[in-house]
């Protein structure tokens, strides 16, 4: 599609609306970090609003003029979804970021969309508490764009996914509408609960401003181990028998298959005695409790019935904060996989963990018929099914061989009750699964929201649904 030059005046008219300083051209947006995508600030154009009512008289200005808008965050997306084109507007929440309200009693915390996760954490651990979320890039992700893409993180299992923590929510419709919907309680019947069809939704539907959420009480104390075991089967059953320990809190399943855990390692320089590296699969977990004395004994426990169940597994017991942050590095850091792989092709799947390893079993001797070079990284949530599958191969892949393993990896995940994208989005390079894998009568459903909300096509076009 054509991109169309802005209107003749557009830009005076932002400029008069949020101040000069709060619209980025030129030199000043080149300063900018564009993020995961080059091309998240391909438009040249950015606004930071800095209340919701600027946020709505903007939205209305670029409804007048007809000029597309894009929304993001902390450009944090792995699907294309922020990315921007000359004649467009890109929308930064950075200067909706503050931490608004904590009250500690009612376990709730009102947070501007631009906030980082990692703010509301530092806030809410003041007072004993957590968001109940969490990812690696927690130090960038800001509360709307978790919010956009529906976030799941680390702890899903437990507290389930971004849409679960939110009680209210506040944002600017395609015609500059403000909904506002921010309650502090559970319990609420009043009709449509309108708020899920922002969440999820990318930017497409509006501008997520605030967001109310649920907190919970942070546990005292903290452990984390690394086991090596023979198979999928075998983390899927420590992750239960963790899930049964008495007096501790399973926090974190984490699980990465060995050729992740081999990359990471190098680069990281880990190593350790303790852990057989010939392992195919690792399980990475964090437990949480009232004291710290009993935790690694929790471990203990738990490993001595692993070592009766599978006498060929090994294991390692943080015996530090730095310890278990270097146990966490080898495998938050995926950043070390992309240096080794630039624009590595991945993708972001999830299924019921009973399926996993048929999935698995058939998957990956299918790419090595695709390309017998091809050895996937592959680590995941797996207490909740989720596999982030990353090819040993720079990208883009050549278009035959690119669509031949996006058909291996997509083809049987709605069969099998999972779905293709489990907590990156849709965005604007998702589209294909969505449509190739969904249910005719969710997509119409899709289109028919989408274009009765934003007639005019103007919020974020392309992600999602196409133009």
């Amino acid at each position: 599609m054509t991109a169309l030059p802005l209107p003749a005046g557009f830009e005076d008219r932002l400029r008069q609306l949020l101040g000069q300083a709060h619209v980025k051209s030129g030199d000043a947006l080149d300063a900018i970090d564009p993020g995961w995508n080059r091309n998240n600030l391909k438009s040249g154009l950015l606004a930071l609003p800095g209340s919701t009512e600027e946020v709505a008289s903007l939205v209305r200005l670029c409804r007048e003029a007809g000029v597309s808008i894009v929304p993001q965050g902390g450009r944090t997306g792995l699907v294309g979804g922020s990315v921007s084109a000359p004649g467009q507007l890109v929308v930064s929440t950075a200067r909706l970021n503050a931490v608004e309200r904590l009250d500690p009693i009612e376990r709730t915390v009102t947070a501007g969309a631009g906030a980082s996760l990692q703010s509301v954490q530092e806030a809410a651990a003041a007072h004993g508490l957590e968001p109940g979320i969490d990812l690696p890039s927690r130090g960038t992700a800001t509360i709307g764009g978790m919010i956009s893409t529906n976030a799941g993180g680390i702890m899903a299992f437990r507290n389930g996914v971004m849409r679960h923590r939110i009680l209210g929510l506040e944002a600017v419709l395609p015609d500059g509408t403000v909904m506002s919907d921010c309650t502090r309680v559970v319990k609420t019947a009043a009709g449509y609960d309108l708020k899920h069809l922002v969440i999820g939704a990318e930017g497409t539907l509006g501008i997520v401003t605030r967001a109310v959420l649920k907190l919970d009480p942070l546990p005292q104390a903290s452990a984390t181990a690394l086991f090596g075991l023979p198979s999928v089967e075998a983390v899927l059953e420590v992750i239960q028998l963790a899930l049964a320990l008495p007096g501790v809190t399973l926090r974190a399943a984490e699980a990465m298959w060995r050729p992740f855990l081999d990359l990471t390692a190098e680069a990281l320089g880990w190593r350790s005695e303790a852990i057989d590296r010939s392992a195919p699969v690792y399980g990475l977990l964090s437990i949480g409790g009232a004291e710290d004395a009993s935790l690694p004994a929790a471990f203990e426990t738990l490993f001595e019935t692993v070592l009766e169940r599978f006498p060929q597994a090994t294991g390692l017991i943080a015996q530090s904060s730095r310890q278990e942050r270097e146990l966490w590095r080898l495998r938050e850091d995926t950043d070390l996989v992309y240096h080794a792989y630039p624009a590595a092709p991945s993708f972001d799947v999830s299924l019921p963990q009973s399926e996993i390893p048929a999935y698995l079993g058939r998957l990956l001797p299918e790419l090595a018929r695709i390309d017998g070079a091809f050895e996937p990284l592959i680590f995941g949530h797996l207490a909740d099914g989720n596999l982030h599958i990353i090819l040993n191969r720079p990208g883009p892949l050549e278009p035959d061989v690119a669509a031949k393993v996006e058909t291996a990896v997509y083809r049987d995940i709605r069969e099998r009750g999972g779905s293709f994208s489990a907590e990156h989005g849709v965005g604007s390079q998702r589209i294909g699964p969505l449509e190739a894998t969904a249910d005719p009568g969710k997509l119409a459903l899709i289109r028919l929201v989408k274009a009765s909300l934003d007639p005019h096509g103007t919020m974020n076009p392309g992600v999602i649904v196409r133009r």
